[in-house]
């Protein structure tokens, strides 16, 4: 990747790689200062998830979370053709980092819940995964923007809450994702 990208008549300063998912890869960027995440949209396959236009459902997806109220960084910018969007860089550690590092994430516990009460009374599930929540200011804030309808089975109690202190499950992950 390019140390410069442009995501319309804006250039932004590539500063480092904060990660890939089934969707994107998120980068640290620099416009006139501030510090924001841009993510360019990859078409690598994904064996656990089918995807229809990745871009449109990021500005979909966005649109439904804020009309739910779920906590999400503000989106600054979309590039349809180029598929990139920016939005705003929320600076704090993720629940996946604080649970791999040991650090108790049970006072979060209480707003992520809440966050999946609002997600599910709008018929919404978001992705639980604990890469995907960052705390900043003693709030946690959903940094993705998918979302897909509501199914009981992948709600935070029956999936997500697997992935949120070292369970089976999470350090199965660490183990195949060193």
């Amino acid at each position: 990747m390019e140390s410069n990208i442009r995501v319309n008549d804006k250039e932004y300063k590539i500063i480092n790689l904060l990660g890939k998912g089934k969707g994107g890869y998120s980068y640290l960027a620099e416009y006139d200062k501030k510090l924001v995440v841009l993510k360019q949209i990859h078409h690598e396959p994904c064996s656990y998830y089918t995807f229809g236009n990745k871009i449109e459902a990021e500005r979909f997806d966005y649109s439904k979370l804020l009309s739910a109220g779920i906590r999400i960084p503000k989106m600054i910018d979309i590039d349809i053709e180029h598929e990139r969007i920016v939005k705003e860089y929320i600076d704090g550690n993720t629940i996946f980092d604080m649970v791999k590092n040991d650090i108790s994430v049970e006072m979060y516990l209480p707003q992520v819940r809440e966050m999946a009460d609002t997600a599910k009374a709008a018929g919404l599930n978001i992705d639980y995964f604990p890469t995907n929540f960052v705390v900043q200011n003693g709030l946690i804030y959903y940094i993705d923007y998918e979302c897909n309808s509501y199914i009981e089975k992948w709600n935070f109690e029956n999936w997500g809450i697997k992935y949120w202190s070292k369970t089976p499950e999470f350090l199965e992950y660490l183990e195949q994702h060193k």
